[in-house]
């Protein structure tokens, strides 16, 4: 956890941006508590039980402040440094939304079957909703605060 604090904390954001950690402990039973405690800068939420990723969500989305979410998983599959790019085309007012996307760079990690799956799925979005998405199921969602 101390990394991930360290890597979103140091992240470039596009200008006039400033950054609001939340962390979410999903019922986690590792050390996630004492971990966050130091970072008087970080607010915690501490869900009692795990109620999935959704959830979790919810409760970060209940307290943010900010006009522009970003949502950051702990495992760091998703690079912090990706931060600017990623959230310029929002601030520029060029889109309401950003994606990010494993399948531009290398990608590492994905079993054949869930990069088949993914493709599947990305390919049946966009046909639906007339989108030019390349991974729909990734985990980088960038949206301005209109919920």
């Amino acid at each position: 956890m101390p990394e991930i604090l360290r890597r979103v904390g140091r992240a470039v954001l596009p200008v006039n941006c400033n950054q609001e950690t939340i962390v979410v402990n999903d019922g986690s039973t590792d050390r996630t508590v004492a971990v966050i405690e130091p970072y008087a800068a970080v607010v915690a939420i501490h869900c009692p039980e795990n109620r999935g990723k959704g959830a979790a969500i919810r409760a970060e989305l209940a307290v943010a402040t900010g006009d522009v979410v970003l949502i950051q998983d702990g495992d760091l599959e998703y690079n912090p440094n990706d931060y600017e790019a990623l959230l310029s085309p929002i601030v520029r007012g060029s889109a309401d939304v950003a994606y990010g996307s494993r399948f531009l760079g290398q990608v590492m990690g994905m079993t054949w079957r869930s990069r088949i799956a993914n493709r599947l799925l990305t390919g049946i979005t966009n046909i639906l909703y007339s989108a030019n998405l390349t991974d729909q199921a990734t985990g980088y969602k960038y949206s301005e605060q209109n919920y």
